[in-house]
């Protein structure tokens, strides 16, 4: 219904739009349409990736890495994938949703929601070049140990 609903509120705001300023709006079709182009295929290809990952994933090897049984283990190894990975939050949480459904332990995957926002391996050479090296060192590092007591605290409230 909420999905339902924006829609519907996006192609009333679009009817306005266009009755305002017919080529301001086209041009902004057209800017989203080249976006959406451009990203399409990413999107497309790390959702296939996951389904294909979680198709055919063992039980077992999951319950071994990321179940109760893995301990703290899994939480660290969830931290490192989620601060190196770059997937976008709309495809991180059905992830999550499905790894929770397989028996991975909560704290692991929050670990890995968290590190997947808060710390940004692959972006860092950017913040380097934006924000300082200094500065990027200690955002990060933090925001990795952060991420580990936020895990921390999700597993023992949530278990």
């Amino acid at each position: 219904m909420f999905s339902l609903t924006l829609w519907i509120l996006a192609a009333f705001l679009l009817i306005i739009s266009w009755g305002k300023n017919k080529d301001n709006t086209i041009n902004s079709l057209k800017v989203f349409l080249k976006f959406f182009r451009s990203m399409a295929l990413l999107i497309l290809i790390t959702i296939w990736s996951i389904g294909f990952l979680l198709a055919f994933l063992p039980s077992e090897i999951l319950s071994k890495t990321m179940g109760q049984e893995a301990g703290f283990n899994s939480v660290i190894l969830a931290a490192l994938f989620g601060s190196i990975v770059l997937i976008q939050a709309f495809i991180a949480f059905p992830l999550a949703g499905s790894l929770l459904r397989q028996g991975a332990n909560v704290s692991a995957i929050a670990a890995f929601v968290t590190t997947l926002v808060m710390v940004g391996v692959a972006t860092i050479p950017l913040e380097i070049k934006l924000l300082g090296k200094k500065f990027a060192f200690w955002r990060n590092a933090l925001s990795f140990i952060f991420a580990l007591i936020i895990a921390s605290i999700m597993g023992a409230f949530l278990r």
